[in-house]
């Protein structure tokens, strides 16, 4: 039987004007306000990559916490050297990890990396601009010969020159990466506070999906989606509630929404979202919350379902729903569902800025939409597209590195600068 009503609403839909990618998210982020994560705990530094800072991180000591040594070599006065070739007698051994003692004028201390500054110098040669000269008898350091004019300060690291005491090092909603837990840990945070990971139901609907592994019947198609949509979400550090593949029935998407709201920040789909589709999950939405129908101005990826499931107990989940395609979903995932899960998780909602590239392909009759084009690093440094920039070509996916972002009706001539978007710098 057909729902007269989303009828009307699809016809009202599809005469109403595109809209634009930045006007989506605007919107998107308008509605998730006040949806935003307000459950933190506390992690070790070692486990917090992904995760997403509740908090400022601020250094509890200077780094480095002294005068230290760039490099292997000699630590000295630079007035003990007036000419190149000056000899001076080695007065002591500093290796990382020691302290020495303060320099006795006219002499130089062996020093290794990271060692501090002994007192009263104040100039470290590196031991490739130095001889070494054995030591005469046991117990004596040698000599070294210098075979350069120092100058003040060379080759030293000073105190606090990369991070002052009580500096904010990591700003409330960044996301943990490895470099950022090592600076974490440089300052002396042997635990950090984090925002609990966003939870997001997935599931799809449709009687002709079917998981690897089963077999296939006439007019089936294997559930990829699912797979892709599952690995986007993990990757983008989400703990993800998968309720697999819901019947096609009414009844069955009404129960799949309530258990999904239930338990998840953000609801997801994919499928069923294409302006004059008979589904069941639009009027499943209605029932069980609200929806809103968008057409964006994008290729690939111009259907898109907004609004929010009602919980049992009060409060909601919001609710995004994905064009069905495989790159459609991947794409508008990527530029539309990114932006919200930061957003719940108090993180600044744009994410990297693209990179200005060559092109190294011609693409001479742009869309009318803003496309974003599969697209990797070629050999000769410029970028290269996919021959078949279809959304249903999921090979294309695989192969790409990234996106093109070419704004509507801007045809690519090779040589172009374009701007380019990295796969995991999307993610981040």
């Amino acid at each position: 039987m057909i729902d007269t009503n989303s009828t009307v609403a699809a016809r009202q839909a599809s005469a109403a004007p595109l809209l634009s990618l930045d006007e989506a998210i605007e919107r998107l982020l308008g509605g998730a306000r006040g949806h935003a994560i307000g459950e933190f705990e506390t992690v070790p530094t070692l486990d917090s990559l992904q995760r997403v800072l509740a908090q400022d991180v601020r250094s509890a000591l200077n780094v480095p916490p002294a005068d230290n040594s760039e490099m292997d070599g000699y630590a000295l006065r630079t007035s003990d050297v007036p000419v190149a070739g000056t000899v001076l007698p080695v007065s002591q051994r500093i290796p990382a990890g020691r302290v020495g003692h303060a320099l006795r004028q006219g002499t130089a201390a062996r020093i290794f990396t990271g060692a501090p500054i002994p007192p009263g110098a104040d100039a470290v040669v590196m031991q490739e601009l130095c001889d070494a000269i054995a030591p005469a008898s046991e117990g004596d350091f040698g000599s070294v010969r210098v075979r350069t004019l120092p100058t003040a300060g060379m080759s030293i690291r000073r105190r606090g020159e990369d991070v002052a005491l009580d500096a904010v090092v990591l700003r409330r909603g960044t996301r943990i990466t490895p470099q950022a837990m090592g600076l974490a840990a440089a300052v002396g945070a042997a635990t950090l506070q984090v925002c609990r990971r966003p939870r997001v139901a997935l599931f799809s609907t449709g009687d002709e999906l079917a998981m690897p592994g089963e077999p296939l019947k006439p007019g089936a198609i294997y559930n990829s989606n699912r797979f892709t949509l599952r690995g986007l979400l993990q990757a983008a550090g989400c703990t993800v509630i998968d309720l697999g593949i819901v019947p096609d029935k009414l009844d069955a998407t009404r129960d799949a929404l309530r258990r999904a709201a239930a338990g998840a920040d953000l609801v997801l789909t994919c499928g069923g979202v294409s302006v004059g589709e008979e589904d069941h999950l639009k009027p499943a939405l209605r029932a069980e919350g609200r929806l809103d129908l968008w057409s964006i101005a994008i290729k690939p990826g111009k259907p898109l379902a907004f609004g929010a499931v009602r919980r049992a107990e009060g409060g909601e989940a919001l609710y995004i729903g994905l064009p069905g395609n495989p790159v459609s979903s991947t794409v508008t995932f990527l530029v539309a569902v990114m932006p919200v899960l930061r957003a719940l998780c108090h993180s600044p909602p744009q994410g990297p800025r693209p990179i200005a590239m060559t092109a190294g392909f011609d693409w001479p009759k742009p869309y009318s939409r803003r496309e974003f084009l599969r697209a990797r690093v070629g050999d000769d440094g410029r970028l290269e597209i996919y021959r078949n920039q279809g959304s249903g070509v999921l090979t294309s996916l695989v192969w790409a590195d990234g996106l093109v972002d070419n704004p509507p009706g801007q045809p690519i001539v090779r040589g172009d600068r374009v701007q380019f978007l990295p796969l995991p710098m999307m993610l981040a």
